[in-house]
């Protein structure tokens, strides 16, 4: 019989359909806090025992992490302020419960921000160098546990520390605000901070457990230490953060800069002859009607729904400017993104590598910011060369931007953005012309240190030479720094784990490639914040899947990786309550497989010691969150065993160390050079390996180059056959595994049927127009074998009960969370296995995993069984048992 002719029997069989005209009501599934129970859900048994049996963790020469002469794949969770510091009653049941779903790494982040029980900071001092003895206790405690349960530990030396005075730095430190990253910034060139990130490790890492009896740095249970999470001298800089320094930590920086210059130049003529290169004098005027003589010729209000705004020329001008003439923008309704209202002039000619300098007057009627650039008018529709935002007041001020873009465009437009609220704007004076980049300026000499720094916002003015110069200059001290953490770790403390600076976005993959491993963090639908930052009333979280973003964060994450080096995602997260969330571990363990990566951790299991809530507790929790917890151990079993083989192919692009420095003055802070630059596209992830070449590297000899891969439009097969992520119907991607012991089906299934090896499953209809993540997991034998012992995760919609939406797209809450128990929709669908119906058992499982109700298996054409799963059985989870059947064609017991 042909696969087509079961299909179409199959169908004509059964009476029992999974598409139903109105999915059927949410109903409570609460996971407790303290489950340790065995059972087909417990995945504690895959863990070797203890953690660091088989010594340190190390690189292998194959550039992956290994425990004695094991392969090590590392996937787990990390924890936050008080839950990182739980009692010794609470921590038995937390690292049990972390065990049992495939976590065998925890990493300890952000244990440096407040004060215990919610940090590592002594609850009486004053400065942040005194450790609180209790928390060091409880730290000791719940990680004896962890490594007595097999997982191992992640810690992070620095992440929030609120350095101030009282540590002996210059009281200006606490002018740099929450969240204090800003304060680390002086570290990578100030001597005092350094010291004091040092003592911290060694205060922490000689510690030695009373409950294991090493320290944490000779412990081979730690498999990392964390250098400095999300910072980098050159991201500082990109964002603003240096440009908003204190003048006595920017004095300290320009000492630095001045004899790293007389090093390299030792004259003044020396560098003014040398800057020279690359000074560009201003040229004539590029844009039309620039002083609206003619009203609005050659201008263009652009609005998107629901946006509305408007612009009229006015007489009202700055006196500078006597008997000019100037532009009302008028927005009456914000729309859904800053780009909806924009004021711009189009059909402008841009050069790649020219710079181009902007001037204009500005005010508004209530102080606001003004976001000016240039970009492309069709696609890509990307940003030429840096953005500018300036702070507007009610009174006319003159303004200057020099850009440079690394691109040229043809169709190229001047935009003016309003922000995010109603309100009107004036400009005047606006001009636009090429040039505008000088060298060495008037009074500059290296004699008197009068070498100004190039800030972010004026980088345009200077000439080409003199930003290669101060770009190299930044590589070269932000290098230093991460050594000099790195050999006093390893060299002195004698750190037996491996060694992350900090993630290669906030730094470079050539600074990051001279440790041990590549590390990069990613965010679905991060929230945002329009108004104060992490104000918790005032953000959304955009409602959508990822399943039709074309790879969404994967491609780049992967992008980031560094060939043969371990790869590493130490945070990663799909925020609350975004309702389609149980796909993030899903697909990154998928995809990470497909990758070859190293190590995994969900952002994150608790920031609360809190972990009886019973509800979903805010954004990034995933501990009392039921569908993000079930999806777990799918996740982790696909990864952990390499249920998804490497790509066969891998592309492969170089990037040495000038190239990289030659690219870093356009780029994003947040995303600081990856393989895109070099001409890999981020959809070829999803077919291949991916891989860059840094200083010293080459491309092996069978690697593809990235200007010979040929993709496919909008289906994307992994080149081992094993992954799709099919685009093919608009706004109703798909992505499904097909592996001998894990296949899944994630994404808008609904009513359509999926052959998987010699499985059928077809996802019913859902609160979320056939939106559902399935999958199916082999936990003893094979997909499908006789005798074999499987789990079913069948997901999708999830809230809190009375969860206080604020908009029928389901975007935000404010602070009204709803309250307990927590609410899932069940979801139905049909499995076709290969075997007679009475060799198969069915259980739906309660919320421990426990076997709760036997779910009837119905026999189908050919000889196969169908496992039929829905809302009636009130559970997200379940268990099937395939039996043998004897030679008599009687069952067998297993």
């Amino acid at each position: 019989m042909s696969e087509r002719t079961f299909i179409m029997l199959l169908g004509l069989f059964l009476v029992t359909t999974v598409a139903a005209a109105e999915p059927a009501p949410l109903f409570p599934f609460v996971l407790p806090w303290d489950d340790a129970s065995p059972g087909i859900t417990d995945l504690s048994g895959w863990l070797p025992k203890p953690a660091g049996k088989f010594g340190p963790v190390h690189i292998g020469l194959d550039g992956h992490l290994y425990a004695g002469g094991l392969r090590l794949r590392l996937n787990g969770v990390d924890l936050a302020f008080s839950a990182a510091f739980p009692t010794h009653g609470q921590a038995d049941k937390v690292a049990a419960r972390l065990a049992k779903f495939g976590n065998n790494i925890v990493r300890f982040h952000i244990m440096d921000m407040q004060r215990f029980p919610n940090g590592l900071l002594a609850r009486n001092a004053k400065d942040t160098r005194t450790i609180e003895p209790e928390a060091l206790d409880r730290l000791d405690y719940f990680t004896a546990q962890l490594i007595q349960r097999g997982v191992y530990i992640n810690l992070c030396t620095l992440n929030y520390r609120p350095f101030n005075a009282a540590d002996g730095l210059p009281p200006e430190i606490e002018q740099m605000g929450a969240p204090y990253q800003g304060r680390h910034v002086v570290g990578f060139f100030d001597p005092t901070e350094i010291e004091l990130q040092k003592e911290y490790d060694r205060n922490l890492l000689l510690h030695r457990n009373a409950y294991t009896g090493k320290t944490y740095a000779a412990d081979p249970a730690v498999a990392m230490v964390e250098i400095n999470n999300e910072n980098g001298l050159l991201h500082a800089w990109l964002d603003g953060t240096l440009d908003r320094l204190p003048k006595i930590f920017r004095s300290e920086l320009r000492g630095q800069w001045d004899e790293w210059l007389k090093g390299h130049y030792a004259t003044t003529e020396r560098l003014r002859a040398a800057w020279s290169e690359g000074a560009q004098p201003l040229g004539g005027e590029l844009l039309r009607n620039a002083d609206f003589a003619h009203g609005q010729d050659g201008w263009t209000v652009e609005t998107h729904q629901p946006a509305v705004a408007t612009a009229k020329v006015t007489g009202d001008a700055p006196a500078d400017l006597r008997g000019a003439r100037s532009v009302c923008v008028d927005v009456r309704k914000i729309g859904a993104e800053a780009w909806h209202v924009r004021f711009e002039q189009l059909g402008l000619r841009l050069l790649a590598k020219q710079s181009y300098t902007a001037t204009w007057w500005a005010k508004a009627e209530a102080p606001m910011a003004l976001q000016v650039s240039l970009a492309m008018s069709d696609a890509p529709w990307q940003t030429l060369g840096r953005e500018g935002t300036v702070q507007l007041s009610t009174e006319w001020q003159a303004f200057r931007m020099t850009v440079q873009p690394g691109d040229g465009a043809e169709n190229a437009r001047l935009v003016f953005d309003p922000p995010m609220q109603t309100g009107r704007i004036w400009l005047a004076g606006i001009s636009l012309r090429p040039g505008g980049a000088t060298g060495l300026a008037v009074g500059e000499t290296l004699q008197a240190g009068t070498v100004a720094g190039l800030s972010h916002d004026k980088l345009a003015d200077r000439s080409s030479s003199a930003t290669r110069d101060w770009v190299r200059f930044l590589w070269e001290t932000e290098d230093a720094y991460w050594q000099t953490r790195y050999r006093y770790l390893k060299d002195v403390l004698k750190v037996q784990g491996a060694v992350i600076g900090t993630i290669v976005g906030c730094s470079t993959p050539n600074l990051m490639a001279r440790l041990d491993c590549i590390d990069s963090h990613a965010y679905w639908q991060h929230p945002v914040f329009p108004g104060r930052p992490w104000d918790s009333s005032n953000w959304y979280v955009r409602n959508v899947s990822m399943v039709n973003a074309r790879g969404g964060l994967l491609p780049g994450l992967a992008l980031h990786r560094v060939l043969d080096k371990p790869f590493c995602v130490t945070e990663y997260g799909h925020p609350a309550p975004n309702t389609f969330c149980s796909e993030g571990s899903l697909l990154r363990g998928a995809y990470a497989g497909l990758q070859d990566w190293d190590y995994l951790s969900t952002s994150r299991f608790a920031q609360s010691d809190d972990f009886a809530l019973r509800r979903m507790r805010q954004w990034f929790d995933i501990d009392q969150h039921p569908t993000k917890m079930i999806t777990l151990i799918p996740a982790a079993a696909m990864f952990l065993r390499g249920d998804v083989t490497p790509a066969k192919q891998q592309i492969v692009a170089t990037l040495d160390r000038q190239q990289e420095l030659d690219l870093l003055p356009g780029q994003y802070p947040w995303s600081l050079i990856d393989l895109g630059p070099r001409g890999v596209p981020p959809e070829a992830t999803l077919v291949h390996r991916v891989a860059l070449a840094v200083e010293g590297q080459t491309a092996p000899p069978d690697a593809l180059r990235p200007d010979r891969v040929k993709l496919p439009t909008d289906d994307f097969v992994s080149d081992t056959g094993q992954l799709e992520w099919d685009l093919r119907r608009p706004a109703h991607g798909v992505v499904t595994v097909d592996t001998a012991r894990s296949k899944a089906v994630v994404g808008y299934g609904g009513g359509r049927h999926y052959q998987l090896g010699g499985l059928v499953i077809e996802p019913g209809q859902t609160h979320q127009d056939g939106w559902s993540a399935l999958t199916l997991t082999a936990i003893e034998g094979d997909l499908p074998t006789a005798p074999s012992r499987w789990l079913i995760t069948a997901t999708g919609f999830v809230e809190n009960t009375n969860m206080g939406w604020k908009d029928a797209e389901h975007t935000s809450v404010g602070n009204d969370w709803g309250h307990a128990p927590t609410l899932v929709e069940g979801i139905p669908a049909r499995f076709t296995v290969p075997f007679a119906a009475e060799q198969v058992q069915v259980w739906a499982l309660d919320e421990r995993g426990q076997r709760r109700i036997t779910v009837p298996c119905r026999p189908a054409p050919g000889g196969h069984a169908v496992i039929t799963i829905g809302p009636e059985w009130k559970t997200l989870w379940y268990e099937v048992a395939v039996r043998r059947l004897a030679l008599s064609g009687t069952s067998s017991s297993r």
